[in-house]
Parts: C-alpha cells; sequence; structure tokens
C-alpha cells in the first residue's frame, strides 16, 4: 500500500514537472526528436536525406521568421536575403577541401554574420511598423542578390557560381555511425544528420526564449505598444533584439543551404525565397514553431508532388520547376480564406470543439504565448447591469442639473 502511494506520488510530481517546467519538457522533446532522426536516417536513401536537408534549412529560417513575426509582430518580406549572408560566409570559409575549417565554425560564423546584419537592419527599422516595415524589408530582399555583382574580385565574379566544399567527415561521426547502423555515413546523410540536428537545437532554443523573460517583453510590444511602454518595457530595443534572433536564425538556414548545394549564387536567394518562407509560416500557424515545420514540410512535399505531376502532364522539366510557385500561391490563400489560423491552430481549435466541456471562447495559448481566440470569436460583453435594487434612491454622486427659477 505504501509502495503505491510512493509510486502515485513519483508520477504526480513528474506530471507537475512536466506541466510547469517547459525547459525539462523542452529537453525532452529535443532528445526524442534527435533520436528519431537517427532513425530516419538509418533507414533513408540518399535522395531522401537531401529533401530532409530542405525541410531542416527551411524550418530553421521559418521558425526565425516565425519568432519576429508571430511573437513580435513585426512583417518581414526579406528573410531570403539574411539567408544570404549566411550563405556567402560559409562559401568564403570553406573554398576547398583543404580549408580544413571545422564546420561548428562555419556555422557559428554565418550565424555572427547574419546577427550583425540583422543588428543593422533592426536598428534601420526599429521605427517602422505594418507596411512600411514590409516594404523596407522587401526592399532588401530585392537589393541583396545584386550586392555580388559590385564585389566580383571577392564573390566570384559577381554572378558566378561561388563554391562551398564540404569538409571531410570526422573520424568520430564516421565511427558512430558505423556503430549504431552497420555501414558508413554517406555525405548526403551527414549533411542531413547535421541540418536536422541544427534544427533541433535552434527550436529548443526559440521555445526557451519565447518562454522566458524576453519571449514575454517581445509578446508585450507585439499585443499592446503603449501598455508595454507603460510597463517599462524599451519598445525599439525589443524590435531589434528580436529582429537579431531571426536574422542568426535564417544565417545557420542559409550556411545549411550553401552546403547542401555545394556553392551558393545570387539568384538563389531572390524574393521567391522570402515569399516561400512567408507561406511556409503562413500555412503552418503563425506563431507556432511546430507551425513552421509542418508549413516547411507541406512545401517540400508540395514542390516534389508539383513537379512530378507536371512531367506527368508533358511540361518539360523547367515548366513544371516554374509551375510550383503558383501552386504555393494557390494553397496560401486557400489557408488565408478557409484556415486563417494555419494547421495548427485550425487542429487546435478542433480539438477544443470536441473536448467535453470546454468553451470554444476560451483562449488556449500556443508555444510562442498567442492566443488562438480571435475576437471574431469573442461574444459580445453583457451590458452593465444596475447594482441598485429598483424603486431605490441611489446614493452615488450623478451629474447636477440647474432647475429653472420659478419651477415647482
Amino acid at each position: 500500500m505504501a509502495g503505491a502511494r510512493a509510486g502515485d506520488g513519483v508520477v504526480g510530481h513528474v506530471r507537475e514537472v512536466w506541466a510547469t517546467r517547459s525547459a525539462v519538457r523542452h529537453g525532452v522533446v529535443a532528445v526524442g526528436a534527435l533520436l528519431v532522426l537517427i532513425g530516419l536516417l538509418t533507414a533513408a536513401t540518399d535522395y531522401q536525406a537531401t529533401v530532409l536537408t530542405d525541410l531542416a534549412y527551411l524550418a530553421i529560417a521559418g521558425g526565425g521568421l516565425t519568432v519576429l513575426t508571430g511573437l513580435n509582430g513585426q512583417i518581414s518580406l526579406g528573410h531570403g536575403a539574411l539567408m544570404a549572408f549566411g550563405a556567402y560566409t560559409t562559401a568564403l570559409l570553406l573554398p576547398d577541401r583543404e580549408a580544413g575549417t571545422p564546420l561548428v565554425v562555419v556555422v557559428l560564423s554565418a550565424v555572427v554574420a547574419s546577427s550583425v546584419v540583422g543588428l543593422v537592419v533592426g536598428l534601420a527599422a526599429a521605427r517602422l511598423r505594418g507596411p512600411y516595415l514590409a516594404g523596407a524589408t522587401l526592399a532588401l530582399a530585392v537589393a541583396v542578390p545584386g550586392l555580388p555583382l559590385y564585389f566580383k574580385d571577392v564573390l566570384a565574379g559577381g554572378e558566378e557560381r561561388l563554391p562551398a566544399v564540404m569538409p571531410e567527415i570526422p573520424i568520430w561521426a564516421t565511427d558512430t555511425a558505423f556503430y549504431l547502423t552497420g555501414a558508413d555515413p554517406s555525405p548526403s546523410k551527414y549533411i542531413a544528420f547535421c541540418a536536422g540536428a541544427l534544427l533541433i537545437v535552434t527550436f529548443w532554443f526559440l521555445a526557451n526564449l519565447a518562454r522566458s523573460r524576453v519571449g514575454r517583453r517581445w509578446a508585450a510590444v507585439r499585443d499592446d505598444e503603449v501598455a508595454a511602454e507603460l510597463a517599462g518595457i524599451h519598445l525599439g530595443r525589443s524590435r531589434v533584439s528580436a529582429f537579431v534572433v531571426s536574422a542568426a536564425a535564417a544565417g545557420a538556414a542559409g550556411s545549411v543551404l550553401a552546403v547542401k548545394s555545394r556553392g551558393v549564387s545570387p539568384e538563389s536567394f531572390t524574393l521567391d525565397l522570402s515569399l516561400t518562407l512567408l507561406a511556409a509560416v503562413v500555412i503552418g500557424g503563425l506563431g507556432s514553431l511546430t507551425g513552421a515545420l509542418l508549413g516547411s514540410a507541406v512545401l517540400v512535399a508540395m514542390d516534389q508532388v508539383v513537379d512530378d505531376a507536371g512531367i506527368a502532364l508533358g511540361l518539360s522539366q523547367i515548366q513544371a520547376a516554374e509551375l510550383a510557385p503558383l501552386v504555393y500561391g494557390a494553397v496560401l490563400v486557400a489557408v488565408i480564406l478557409l484556415a486563417p489560423r494555419g494547421l495548427t491552430g485550425s487542429v487546435r481549435a478542433l480539438r477544443r470543439r470536441r473536448t467535453p466541456g470546454s468553451s470554444a471562447t476560451t483562449a488556449v495559448p500556443d508555444r510562442l504565448g498567442r492566443s488562438d481566440t480571435s475576437p471574431a470569436d469573442t461574444p459580445p460583453a453583457d451590458p452593465p447591469t444596475d447594482p441598485v435594487p429598483s424603486g431605490t434612491a441611489s446614493t452615488a454622486p450623478g451629474p447636477t442639473t440647474r432647475t429653472p427659477r420659478g419651477t415647482p
């Protein structure tokens, strides 16, 4: 009997820690995701590993955009340009196999370079709001692909492809993979594992940051700037810090893209990439890291499906590739009209409706602290009732009226 009570107490304590300690919960999820990643790569082919790498860099950049737009309320249309700085930094550090720069150092350098650019852009855009901020970031997305033309001596002649050679796979990584799977890892699987591990670390960091004091300040600025300023929150500092964190994630994604593509060129970072990131965030659910991951997975899968469908319809490879942006736009419009909360928001709303005793108007915050209840779902407030019973004179002071002289 005593053992059963002790067991119930341990289970209750574990449940309490799981419900109240977000850092512990995020850590357990990260370890589980790493194990799942190892299992997937063990059974995956080289082509499937390449698709997983595409999903990883899109989700990393989408997670940073989710923090900026969903948590802090800043609209950015230039995250593809921020990825370019991380990608070119990676290519400059990996010109050939003799460079010998560790991959971890390369990724950290790309993150630092993109963070510096994000700091500059954030300081310049700290006073902009809404469409003005979107226009400024749109100008960044249009201008950055032209920068290699002005730095031809450093960036391999401008429009030419700047190579990014993947370094040799470390011996410890080869031995570990052979011990776990019985085979040496291929370059595609090694890149996929590094990209997946970077995705897990990035999401773990962003999720904990969103639950911290910094994340609550960002959410306060997003919800009500006046109230946040009265509470002592520096609006400009909060916006700039959110932009820097988001730019750092974009730089990490650009580094993965450069290594995966074995090089970089200006046409890899056009406006289409920025709009693809925005589409992934909106489709998955704005303000949710899980939504950024799901939206990226939908776009990666949709790209393969559209290419296969286009070729089956008799289109060439180039025509089938040009069909993908049209399908992206159609799906984005359909999601905005039919499921404005995205995939995660819609699933969460259906779960609340099916839960017995739950109210459709109860606000349930998601992982980034954003409430799912929209103003349209909130019922109108009841009219104020008079606390004084009828027939009883109220002693509350009211407006005084001057009685005309001679009136009885």
